[in-house]
């Protein structure tokens, strides 16, 4: 009866999963097999390899403010110092400028806005879950039909939905810009919410919040009906309002239920691909690059299978810590 399912798992799970830790030590590419070499932990070290460099004066006032141009030209004047090396960003120490390069610094921005995007969608989509959470929880007409249209993002596919978002955050022609304009008028600013780097992470944040939260309204669901009416009963006779309510009932009584959808929606936030593949591709200047999405770009755009299955394996190791962080905080709770 486990045959078809064992057959399936070591086809699609193990096998891959095993070729792909090979793989992370050669230079394997996806359409030439045939030139594989071992390279040992090259891939790991490219990944994280980064080089501080004084920069050269400016020899304009362009210059000055372009950093990567002063990379370029130090890299023509030491080329075999700095071969294999791309410019990442700068720092100034008193009088002095720095310019940070790293053998792949689209990875490391990868990894930095995989972090950001946990930063914003994890107290987002929490919030928004706690709240839908409370207001269904209560007894009203249409609670039922309530809960199903908040739960119905969540099996919606994310490629329709990453779709559709994307036409309501159209810059000219979007729901979201037309509707800044009814509100404040010809003159209301008009935000390119996936095209300014500054704001495309935070507009894909808020719709994968808006997609995921129905899942964690389940979750804190379950907790509130586990709480006792008798200790809301209590509260009421020793006249405690509702804001006390919450801060004394309501919040201890979720503490479990609250760590373990904070960790596990961390976890899937880091995860971060399809959204980022359909709205903006990584862009723009990689202000959105995660890293699944800079592993599948390098693995089968740029055919460096060997590369994005070490960016891969980083990723399982480090997904891997975070569910027995996870574990362990679980077990001190008592859960």
């Amino acid at each position: 009866m486990v045959g078809p399912a064992l057959l399936l798992f070591f086809g699609f799970v193990l096998v891959p999963f095993v070729m792909a830790v090979g793989f992370s030590f050669t230079n394997v590419k996806l359409l030439q097999t045939d030139r594989i070499e071992w390279t040992g932990l090259d891939n790991y070290t490219r990944m994280f390899a980064i080089k501080v460099v004084e920069a050269p004066p400016a020899v304009n006032a362009v210059e000055a403010h372009i950093p990567s141009r002063q990379w370029r030209r130090l890299k023509r004047a030491e080329p075999a110092a700095h071969e294999g090396y791309q410019f990442l960003t700068d720092v100034a120490w008193g009088d002095t400028r720095y310019l940070i390069v790293a053998r792949d610094p689209q990875f490391l921005r990868s990894v930095a806005n995989t972090f950001l995007f946990a930063l914003l969608v994890v107290p987002i989509q929490t919030a928004l879950a706690l709240a839908m959470a409370l207001w269904v929880n209560q007894h009203f007409r249409g609670r039922v039909a309530l809960r199903t249209v908040f739960f119905s993002p969540v099996v919606t596919s994310m490629v329709v939905v990453s779709a559709v978002w994307g036409l309501i955050l159209h810059t000219e022609a979007g729901l979201a810009n037309q509707v800044l304009r009814q509100v404040f008028g010809e003159n209301a600013p008009q935000p390119d919410w996936l095209g300014n780097p500054r704001v495309a992470m935070l507009s894909i944040a808020i719709m994968s919040a808006w997609q995921g939260a129905g899942f964690q309204m389940l979750i804190f669901l379950s907790g509130l009906q586990g709480i006792s009416i008798d200790q809301y009963e209590a509260a009421s006779v020793m006249g405690a309002n509702r804001c006390q309510k919450f801060i004394y009932i309501t919040l201890p009584g979720l503490r479990r239920t609250l760590v373990f959808v904070v960790l596990s929606t961390t976890i899937m936030a880091f995860g971060l691909f399809t959204q980022v593949d359909v709205l903006t591709g990584g862009g723009p200047q990689d202000a959105t690059s995660t890293i699944i999405f800079h592993s599948v770009r390098v693995g089968f755009r740029e055919l460096d299978i060997a590369y994005g299955s070490a960016m891969t394996l980083f990723f399982f190791l480090f997904v891997l810590l975070m569910s027995l962080g996870q574990k362990k905080i679980m077990e001190r709770l008592g859960a």
